[in-house]
């Protein structure tokens, strides 16, 4: 007798990272293989692992064969049919990074849904015509197969209408230029397990800091976001690895027309050059970063700890106080260095580091003293979007939740 699976699917511009799910009886999910096709169209190589972290397949191809999304999701269905004979296919779950301000739950996908979706496509140019690729590559080859879109965006759509204004004139507001906010799918996890991991703070005011080569933090009230760092795009915030964050936007105005920047050289200096990578001209990977001795190195470290704090520093004001705060994603979970430094910063808030726990990874750092809680929760946003994707297909909602 065949199980059912669930595929989720996180497509990006050189890259399709994957996962399977099987359903059990109880309804419970259980990770079969995750994977990942990198340099599409450059150097195309496939990867997978099954749940115990075994090698499973390590394989390269020609530019020919991987040119586009569409090509990289053929290959990758092809290979996961061979090696998943006897599962059925339930349904496929999709990364989307922004659902504007028409979708604040997930979505299944129909020929009016996906319009909608590309509709957006101005909102997030970088990354949402390649959701929207695999979407379309998967219903052109199993059209029968239920699709679900899971949103980035739609977490934060609970922020009260303040925290998502700019102060710019109200028609540009009204025309979708206000404060989205990104890593939902992340933050809506770490919830999910605070009841679980840190029940004493899951109904009060937490600060989780998602930082990775994408960073953010978010100021969470009784389990619901109330602000965010990133805005209108990816960009804001704190600095990433290759993203610059916070930026005044006379500097843009200035890039633009005095040292005649285009908007194609400006979104790549914003995109791929800045952050991390631009300060130490180095690299954009905090791990090479904290083993050199480069000054600049040294210096790109030092501002990210220093931003990320003074980013804190604003959503403790913003929730009246923070009894408890969250590390995620892969600094967050990875480098002790940098959460002792943020945290020996954080003092001012009551919070005492227990250092033996830090190096451990936790999940809780925090002293017993300390009147701030704070833990190392790994993130989970495949098992969250597959989640999400079985609620749907089980429950037969056709649209999600439309505004």
């Amino acid at each position: 007798m065949n199980s059912s699976i669930i595929l989720v699917v996180n497509a990006g511009s050189s890259s399709l990272k994957f996962s399977v799910f099987r359903v059990d009886d109880a309804g419970n999910l259980q990770l079969v293989v995750r994977g990942q096709m990198d340099g599409i169209g450059t150097r195309p190589c496939l990867k997978a692992r099954n749940s115990t972290g075994t090698m499973l397949v390590e394989s390269d191809f020609t530019i020919s064969e991987v040119a586009t999304v569409g090509d990289a999701i053929s290959l990758v269905g092809t290979w996961l049919r061979e090696r998943l004979q006897h599962e059925s296919l339930l349904a496929v779950g999709h990364r989307v990074v922004h659902g504007g301000t028409q979708f604040s739950s997930p979505v299944l996908i129909n020929t009016e849904i996906h319009t909608m979706l590309e509709q957006l496509i101005p909102l997030a140019p970088l990354h949402q015509p390649h959701n929207l690729a695999a979407i379309r590559a998967i219903r052109e080859k199993q059209p029968q197969v239920p699709q679900v879109a899971c949103f980035d965006t739609a977490f934060h759509r609970a922020h009260p209408q303040i925290a998502d204004l700019y102060a710019l004139p109200w028609e540009y507001y009204e025309s979708g230029v206000r404060r989205y906010g990104f890593h939902g799918l992340s933050y809506e996890y770490i919830t999910t397990m605070l009841p679980k991991i840190a029940p004493k703070i899951a109904d009060g005011r937490v600060i989780v800091a998602h930082l990775g080569n994408g960073a953010s933090l978010c100021a969470l009230q009784a389990g619901k976001s109330v602000d965010s760092t990133m805005g209108f795009s990816p960009l804001d915030g704190v600095p990433m690895g290759t993203r610059p964050g916070a930026l005044d936007p006379g500097v843009l105005l200035h890039l633009t027309n005095q040292c005649g920047l285009s908007s194609a050289e400006l979104e790549k200096l914003l995109y791929q050059e800045s952050g991390l990578l631009g300060l130490s001209g180095i690299s954009n990977d905090m791990r090479i970063l904290l083993e050199s001795h480069e000054s600049r190195a040294e210096l790109a470290v030092e501002y990210f700890v220093h931003y990320t704090v003074k980013q804190i520093g604003a959503l403790a004001a913003v929730l009246g106080g923070v009894d408890g705060m969250v590390f995620t994603a892969g600094i967050g979970e990875h480098s002790p260095v940098i959460r002792e430094r943020i945290l020996q910063a954080c003092a001012w808030l009551g919070v005492s580091i227990d250092a033996a726990a830090n190096v451990r990874g936790g999940p809780c750092i925090s002293s017993a003293d300390s009147r701030v809680s704070v833990w190392v929760i790994p993130t989970n946003e495949e098992l969250m979007i597959a989640r999400h994707t079985l609620a749907l297909i089980n429950h037969g909602k056709g649209g999600g939740q439309v505004e």
